[in-house]
């Protein structure tokens, strides 16, 4: 039973990531009537609640999973996972927050490369859930 519940989620967690930062967040700038300040300030709230459910999730998936030997990929991939939202969450979500708030107090900040950066993570992310789900995935067929 727990690694269904750790492969829901870690599949759940794949999916939101797809959805929001790669489907969601590019198109929303293209819609009629989205001006620069009301999507970041969309885009702000969006990504607050979308890392609150990644810690969420992450507790799960780790809850599940321990103990694991920490030479198994998925232990790694979990290890990594572990360091990314932590880095969202302490440094570069409060990096980007700040941004948006001075972009939308009519400043213009200094050139940042942070959502490059959060972007870089969001891939890596959502890669290492495809993988871990797809092994957990394996690993629950040959259970049965």
């Amino acid at each position: 039973m727990k690694k269904l519940t750790a492969t829901f989620c870690i599949i759940f967690w794949a999916g939101l990531l797809a959805g929001i930062s790669f489907l969601e967040t590019p198109l929303k700038f293209q819609a009629p009537g989205i001006t620069v300040p009301l999507g970041l300030g969309i885009g702000q709230q969006v990504f607050q609640v979308l890392n609150k459910v990644e810690i969420v999730l992450l507790l799960i998936i780790l809850a599940c999973s321990l103990p694991a030997p920490l030479n198994h990929i998925r232990s790694i991939l979990l290890f990594v996972l572990t360091i990314l939202v932590t880095t969202d969450t302490f440094w570069l979500l409060p990096l980007l927050d700040e941004r948006t708030t001075l972009i939308l107090a009519g400043n213009a900040p200094t050139k940042s490369y942070g959502h490059v950066l959060y972007i870089i993570f969001d891939v890596i992310k959502f890669l290492f859930l495809a993988i871990l789900g797809y092994s957990n995935l394996k690993s629950l067929s040959h259970e049965k």
